[in-house]
C-alpha cells in the first residue's frame, strides 16, 4: 500500500518532488523516484510496507526496462497468478512482492491483465516500447486515481492534493461538482471539486500516449448481473458462506499484524465470525460516543457481544467531540474533496495507527445485500406488483420516488435557494443518478438500484473516506466484501431473494447467523450517529457565523448571500433544523479555505475555534 504520482512534461524534474511530498503520510516507510529524460517522464511514490517488506520497492522496473510500475494497493490472489507466470519460466527478482507479479503479468499480456487482479489497486505501468503510460483503477474503486492534461503536462496521483501542488495550477472549484455536492454530500462521478482534474471511475483504464499526447478512458469492469436460478436458498447460503469466507481469508494476506473493525453490525460481525471460526487471533475495535443520548445509538453493546463469543482481543473507542472538532481542518485536508458525512470514522483509525497496520472493514456488504432498502421506495410508489420485474421509472419517477427522497437537497432547491448566479448550464443530480439506473435496460428494478449505489455513492463517498482517513493514519483497510468473488456471486443470486424488503439482508443473517449472536443477528440496521444540530447551535455557532455570513458568501459568489437567512439563522435560531445542509455548506467553506483560499494546499496549523472568535 502506498501513494503515486507521476508527471509528463518539459523541465517538470522538481515538480515530481512537490507532488510526492504531500502524500507522505500515505507512505512512511520508503519513497522512490524513476525518470526517463527521452520522454519526459516522472513517476514517484511513498511506500506503506505490508507485503515483502524487505523486497517490494518502487518505482519497479523490468530487467530489460521495457517495464516500470508504480502501485498502490494490494493484490490477493498475487500468490497464484506467481505460480502461473513461473510455470510459463518468468524469474522474479523479489521474494513474493505483488507488485511484481502485476508488472511481469503485465509484460506478458499487456492491459488485459487487470481482469486477472483480484484486490484493491490503482496502478501505473510505463510502456518504454509502446511510449504509452498505462493506468487503471480497481472493480470497486477502492484505491483513488486523479489525473489531468492542461495541453502542456500530463499529471495523477492517488490524492487531489498532489495535483494542485503542480507549480501554477489553476485551483478553481467546479460548480458542476459543487451542485452535485449539496445533494449528496460528496461529489460523485469522474469530475472533482476541481476544474481541470478527473478522476478515473471505477474499473476504467487510461492510456497516455507519448506520440500525440492522447488520452484513451476505457472501462475494463463493470457490475453485471448474471441471475442463477438453479440453487435453492439452502445452496445459496451454502455458497455465499464459503465464498466470504475465502475471500476473507485472502484478504488477511500480510506480513504485518491485522486487526477488525466492529460496528456491531452484520457485515463486520461476519468478518469478525468467519476469522474466528478458523481458530485466528484477532483484535478488534469498535467506536463509542460519550455525551447526551449516547445509549440509544451506541455500537458498544453489540460490538462487546461479539468480541465475547469469540473471545477477541478487544478495543474499545471512546469519541471525545471536542478532539473530533479539534481535527475538523485535518480530516477535511486528507479528504482532498468536499464532504459532509461519516467523520467518525478520523478516531477509529487515528486509534488504531498505534496498534496495527491493516484493518479489515464490513465496507460492500451493505451495497451487495441490503441496498439500504432504496428499492422499496420506488416499487411501493410507481410500480406495484412488478417487485422484481425489469421495468424502470420515467426519470421524474426516479428523482420523486429516489432521489428526491433519498439525499439531502432537491435539485429545485439548490437552484432557489442555495446557488448564486445562473445555474441553467448544471445537470440535475437526479439525472446524473438516473443514468446508473438506466444504464441497462433488461435489469430487474432491485439491480438497478443496486447499481446506482455500487457506482456511486460505494465509491466516491464510503471508499473515498475509508482510504484517506486510513491512509491518513498509516492504516491499510481492507474490504472482503468486494473480493472478485464476492460480487460476482452476489450478483448471480435473484434479487428478489439478494434483496428483502420486509427484513434487511435476510439472505445474509440467514447466512452467517450461527456465527454471531442473536441481540447482533436481530438488530436493525444503525448508522453512528453523531450530534451534528447540537454542535452547529453550540460549539460550531461561531464558525459557522463566520464562513456563511452574507457578506462573505456574496464576496465568494457561490451560495446567494440570502442561504443565510434562509436556512442557516433559522437553524442556529432553533427555529427549523436544517442541520444537513448547513452542516454540508460549512465543510465546502472549510474545504474553500483550505484549497482555494489558502497560497498552496497543505495540511491547515489554525484553531477553528479561533476563527470565529
Amino acid at each position: 500500500m502506498c501513494g503515486i504520482v507521476g508527471i509528463q512534461g518539459l523541465q517538470e524534474d522538481a515538480s515530481i518532488i512537490a507532488m510526492n511530498e504531500q502524500i507522505v503520510h500515505r507512505g512512511p516507510d520508503g519513497e522512490g523516484v524513476f525518470r526517463h529524460r527521452d520522454n519526459h517522464l516522472s513517476l514517484a511514490m511513498r511506500r506503506l510496507a505490508i507485503i515483502d517488506l524487505a523486497g517490494g520497492v518502487q518505482p519497479m522496473s523490468t530487467p530489460d526496462g521495457l517495464y516500470t510500475i508504480v502501485f498502490n494497493g494490494e493484490i490477493f490472489n498475487a500468490p497464484d497468478l506467481r505460480k502461473e507466470l513461473e510455470n510459463k519460466g518468468m524469474a522474479f527478482q523479489t521474494d513474493h512482492s505483488d507488485t511484481e507479479v502485476v508488472l511481469n503479468y503485465y509484460a506478458l499480456e499487456g492491459p488485459a491483465m487487470v481482469e486477472r487482479l483480484n484486490g484493491m489497486f490503482a496502478l501505473a505501468i510505463y510502456d518504454r516500447a509502446k511510449k504509452t503510460l498505462f493506468c487503471a483503477r480497481d472493480r470497486a474503486g477502492i484505491k483513488p486515481f486523479y489525473y489531468c492534461d492542461d495541453g502542456r503536462r500530463f499529471a495523477f496521483a492517488s490524492e487531489l492534493k498532489s495535483i494542485l501542488a503542480l507549480p501554477g495550477f489553476a485551483r478553481r472549484v467546479d460548480r458542476q461538482s459543487l451542485f452535485h455536492y449539496i445533494s449528496l454530500m460528496y461529489v460523485p462521478s469522474q469530475r472533482t471539486a476541481i476544474e481541470g482534474v478527473r478522476r478515473l471511475g471505477p474499473g476504467q483504464s487510461l492510456t497516455f500516449h507519448f506520440s500525440d499526447r492522447r488520452l484513451e478512458v476505457k472501462s475494463w469492469w463493470r457490475l453485471s448481473f448474471n441471475e442463477d436460478k438453479s440453487l435453492s436458498v439452502g445452496q445459496w447460503r451454502e455458497r455465499l458462506r464459503a465464498t466470504l469466507s475465502a475471500a476473507t481469508d485472502r484478504w488477511t494476506l500480510a506480513d504485518v499484524p491485522y486487526g477488525c473493525l466492529l460496528s456491531g453490525g452484520l457485515d463486520s460481525s461476519a468478518i469478525v465470525g468467519l476469522l474466528a471460526e478458523r481458530g485466528a487471533d484477532i483484535k478488534t475495535f469498535s467506536l463509542g460516543f460519550s455525551g447526551p443520548g449516547e445509549e440509544q445509538w451506541s455500537e458498544l453493546p453489540l460490538a462487546r457481544s461479539m468480541a465475547d463469543k469469540w473471545g477477541t482481543e478487544h478495543h474499545q473507542i471512546i469519541l471525545d467531540p471536542q478532539s473530533l472538532l479539534d481535527d475538523l481542518g485535518s480530516m477535511v485536508w486528507h479528504m482532498d474533496e468536499p464532504y459532509g458525512g461519516g467523520l467518525p470514522s478520523w478516531s477509529v483509525f487515528k486509534f488504531l495507527g498505534d496498534h496495527v497496520k491493516v484493518a479489515l472493514t464490513g465496507t460492500g456488504g451493505d451495497e451487495l445485500f441490503g441496498n439500504y432498502n432504496k428499492f422499496s421506495g420506488l416499487e411501493r410508489r410507481f410500480l406495484p406488483g412488478l417487485s422484481a420485474g425489469t421495468h424502470a421509472p420515467s426519470e421524474d419517477r426516479f428523482r420523486r420516488g429516489f432521489s428526491d427522497r433519498h439525499y439531502y437537497c432537491s435539485d429545485a432547491d439548490k437552484r432557489r435557494h442555495v446557488f448564486a448566479g445562473d445555474c441553467t448550464g448544471l445537470i440535475d443530480t437526479s439525472a446524473l443518478l438516473y443514468g446508473h439506473l438506466a444504464a441497462q435496460e433488461s435489469e430487474a428494478l432491485r439491480n438497478r438500484t443496486t447499481r446506482v449505489d455500487f457506482e456511486t455513492q460505494l465509491p466516491e463517498e464510503f471508499l473515498a473516506m475509508t482510504d484517506r482517513f486510513s491512509m491518513a493514519h498509516h492504516v491499510e483497510a481492507r474490504t472482503p466484501f468486494l473480493d472478485n468473488h464476492m460480487i460476482d456471486l452476489a450478483m448471480s443470486v435473484p434479487p428478489s431473494l439478494r434483496l428483502n424488503p420486509r427484513r434487511y439482508k435476510q439472505l445474509l443473517r440467514d447466512t452467517i447467523g450461527d456465527l454471531l449472536p442473536p441481540d447482533v443477528v436481530d438488530a436493525p440496521k444503525r448508522g453512528f450517529v453523531v450530534p451534528l444540530k447540537l454542535w452547529l447551535r453550540d460549539q460550531l455557532r461561531p464558525l459557522v457565523k463566520h464562513l456563511l455570513n452574507p457578506h462573505r458568501l456574496a464576496a465568494q459568489g457561490i451560495f446567494r448571500p440570502a442561504f443565510y437567512d434562509h436556512t442557516v439563522r433559522p437553524h442556529l435560531d432553533g427555529e427549523a433544523d436544517n442541520t444537513t445542509l448547513v452542516w454540508g455548506a460549512l465543510m465546502f467553506q472549510i474545504w474553500h479555505q483550505v484549497f482555494i483560499e489558502q497560497p498552496s494546499p497543505q495540511a491547515p496549523t489554525w484553531d477553528l475555534k479561533a476563527i470565529g472568535a
